[in-house]
């Protein structure tokens, strides 16, 4: 029929079969399946457009074979879904892979061979190569780094760059290189995704082949730029209305770039200052940039505009990266460390929200990110043109605007409190970013001097923890526990009635308790930070002194004790992958996590093994067992992790077994996405969390009488803001629990409040004292010094 396409209709067809065999032999849930029929569609309709945008009536021989090559892409596609959802079949998604990346060799040969080569067909093979480089780096990026989707959102950028740019639409010359760098772009995702080279070798492999393709793209986009004014103008004119048309999408992108600019340049990056109001000011960053580009050469101010608007592309990502670390850590973003937190976050995220979620929270903003630093550069380059094009006016602007900042500046007019109409707050943020490089450097220079000055390294074990000889020692961190949860909240009610009912309850059980405060390194998040604070009596508040730390033979509570005699133990419920640190620093003899500890019930959100469960297995393991020696231990209890739901209940201890008396409790309890739309609702759900984790280790102790079983119960960190509040502090409760009068007694000069409940006016300490305090109460000595 006149008009109607079959190689479309017979793509189509193909990939629905394709589809269909892959579900049939290796199955396809519902990501799968919605993934791969969209690529379906989307892709024949493209291919439907383009065959009537370059007025081809029927796919060539060589179209046939890229169609098939774009089927098999929509199978990889669908794979790639289901891989965040279960284990993908490897062997089968590489040989999809493998097979398009050799059929991409073939069109070429056979559009030669039948003389059937064409504009269409070149575009066509291009467009496909791009889609199978775009899915094959979505499926790598988790393994190798979020970065390596810039590889496949490479073609799509330098379209969108085409939409706004007039000059960016020009036809690019054949180059044979051009080829060769796409071929070297799928070959080496094929590589990575078969996980058949070790990970620091794949990693350079995917830099190099990234790098291979900035070079070309980055040529085309220079050979388009040289040649932006000398097109040749093939058509006469658009009609009088599609003149209209364009004009008016052409001011909407001017204005929208300029939008995007003023509020990249005076967005604040703390949240207490996030406010329609903070968007009213005048940045002096814009009339600087203008300036300079229209006093400057043409091609000098192209230069300046490119720089600007990557650098103030970086500048928004960061004051976007200071707004998140502000709201869960109580912090900005530290440009030098805080990117290796990326991991941790997607885990926390994948615990949270589930696999499929977190990838696509996750992929939403690296999209995002790039855009971002596609788009800043772009707008900086129209408006600076528009400007130079309009001289005289914009430089009278600029003046006049500059004479209204200075006075503002002067005078202090601010549209809110800490908010000034004459900002300069995006070069602010820029010199502070670099500030904290610097800092850091400074930082790991003293840490170091620090580090050395260790009274404990060389103590030798009988002169280490005489006051606790024959005492087991547990170390038990809850995660999230801090001040919020005891005084002056509208949660800590409750938690302090427990805490009081506690104290009764321990003190009938034989135990006396002591408490009071120490302030954490860390707010919100990162417990390792506040775990290696009070183990090696160095304040860890960033990842690089605790990478320092680890490196270091820095004596810990756990060597120490190791030293002394003890057995010393961890366990870290939330772990599901080795943790080196544990021995080649901490040298635990024993290193528990969710893997081996014999759990099978269902995970609780962020946590996969109760808190109930791990004291249980802890105590069934190591303290049940009859001729063993002292044992030392820090247990981290995480049932009160965020997201704070859905929440595991108290059982029966001997009920317990392997976990699955747990079965079904999950689906009782309402899912993070029902509770946290709601700040009150949050604040709830972890006041609910603390009470079961407090109170798993209050039965734990009622149930397990023991005279010689010695409980530091601590806190790791204050939770995030929106429990804890802005400007929240860094103190967490800490109890020292024992049935022994001499071990209470030995830290009587302390001045600790009675009971679990530490008052308002309570010691505080900070944390990194803890070591060196407890050492030397316990009869530890240290080394004398030189």
């Amino acid at each position: 029929m006149p008009g109607v396409h079959s190689g479309p209709v017979v793509g189509l067809i193909t990939q629905v079969a394709l589809l269909g065999a892959l579900s049939a032999s290796v199955g396809l849930g519902s990501a799968g399946w919605v993934v791969g029929l969209t690529c379906a569609l989307v892709t024949n309709a493209l291919l439907a457009r383009g065959m009537a945008a370059f007025d081809v009536d029927r796919l060539g021989p060589a179209d046939r074979v890229t169609l098939v090559r774009v089927s098999l892409a929509c199978g990889v596609a669908a794979l790639t879904a289901e891989s965040f959802t279960r284990p993908a079949p490897l062997e089968l998604l590489v040989s999809l892979s493998a097979v398009a990346l050799l059929l991409d060799a073939v069109d070429g040969i056979v559009a030669r061979r039948t003389g059937t080569a064409s504009a269409f067909g070149a575009r066509y093979d291009g467009e496909a190569d791009a889609f199978l480089m775009l899915v094959l780096s979505v499926y790598v990026a988790p393994s190798v780094g979020l970065w390596v989707l810039a590889i496949g959102a490479a073609r799509y950028a330098f379209l969108a760059a085409g939409w706004a740019l007039t000059w960016m639409r020009g036809t690019l010359p054949p180059r044979h290189w051009r080829k060769v760098v796409a071929a070297v772009q799928g070959v080496a995702l094929a590589i990575a995704a078969a996980a058949v080279l070790p990970t620091p070798v794949t990693t350079l492999l995917m830099l190099v082949a990234l790098a291979l393709l900035t070079e070309s793209f980055g040529r085309d986009v220079l050979w388009l730029w040289i040649r932006r004014s000398r097109r040749p103008v093939l058509d006469p004119g658009p009609a009088p209305r599609r003149g209209r048309l364009r004009a008016a999408a052409s001011a909407a992108v001017t204005g929208l770039a300029g939008l995007l600019l003023w509020g990249l340049l005076v967005v604040p990056n703390e949240l207490d200052r996030l406010s329609p109001v903070a968007f009213a000011r005048i940045p002096v960053e814009a009339l600087v940039v203008v300036a300079a580009v229209v006093l400057l050469p043409r091609t000098a101010g192209a230069a300046v505009a490119v720089v600007v608007g990557v650098l103030l592309a970086l500048v928004a990502v960061a004051t976007v990266l200071d707004l998140g670390f502000t709201a869960a850590l109580g912090r900005p973003f530290d440009p030098a460390v805080d990117w290796t937190y990326a991991g941790s976050a997607v885990d926390l995220l994948a615990d949270s929200l589930g696999r499929a979620r977190a990838v696509m929270a996750t992929a939403g903003a690296g999209v995002g990110a790039v855009a971002v630093l596609v788009l800043t550069p772009l707008a900086v380059l129209r408006l600076t043109r528009i400007a130079r094009r309009h001289r005289t006016v914009s430089l009278r602007a600029v003046g006049a605007l500059g004479v209204v900042w200075v006075l503002l500046a002067v005078v202090g007019l601010q549209v809110a409190p800490g908010t000034p109409i004459a900002s300069a707050g995006a070069a602010g943020l820029a010199i502070d970013e670099v500030d904290q490089v610097y800092t850091g450097i400074q930082d790991q220079q003293a840490f170091a001097r620090a580090s050395a000055a260790d009274a404990f390294r060389d103590t030798p074990g009988v002169d280490l923890l005489a006051g606790l000889r024959g005492k087991d020692v547990l170390v038990v961190f809850v995660e999230s526990y801090g001040r919020v949860a005891v005084q002056d909240s509208a949660i800590s009610g409750p938690i302090d009635a427990l805490l009081d009912a506690g104290t009764t309850r321990l003190k009938a059980a034989g135990y006396d308790t002591r408490s009071a405060f120490l302030t954490s390194p860390t707010f919100g998040g990162i417990s390792w930070l506040a775990h290696s604070t009070l183990q090696s009596g160095l304040w860890i508040d960033s990842q690089r002194r605790y990478d320092a730390l680890v490196a270091s033979d820095r004596t810990t509570l756990a060597t120490a004790f190791g030293r002394a005699g003890w057995r010393t133990v961890v366990d870290v419920p939330p772990d599901n992958r080795d943790w080196p640190q544990g021995t080649s620093f901490y040298h635990y003899d024993t290193i528990y996590d969710s893997r081996n500890v014999g759990y099978r019930g269902p995970k609780f959100s962020y946590a996969p093994v109760p808190d109930q469960f791990t004291l249980a297995t802890f105590r069934r393991l190591e303290l049940a067992p009859k001729d063993r020696g002292p044992v030392m231990a820090e247990i981290d209890l995480v049932s009160s992790h965020t997201p704070w739901t859905p929440l595991p209940r108290l059982v029966g201890w001997d009920e317990l077994g392997d976990g699955s008396v747990y079965d079904g409790m999950p689906e009782k309890g309402p899912p993070p996405s029902a509770v946290w739309p709601d700040p009150a609702q949050v604040q709830a759900a972890y006041g609910r969390s603390i009470q079961y984790s407090v109170s798993s280790v209050l039965s734990f102790l009622e149930t397990y009488r023991d005279p010689n079983l010695v409980v530091v119960l601590l806190g790791d960190h204050q939770p995030s803001a929106i429990v804890s509040g802005q400007g929240a502090g860094h103190d967490v409760p800490i109890t020292v629990i024992a049935q022994d009068p001499k071990v209470i007694g030995r830290i009587s000069s302390w001045g600790w409040d009675v009971g679990m409940r530490p008052l308002p006016d309570a010691p505080v300490w900070p944390m990194d004292s803890f070591r060196d305090r407890f050492l030397r109460a316990y009869g530890s000595t240290p080394e004398a010094a030189p």
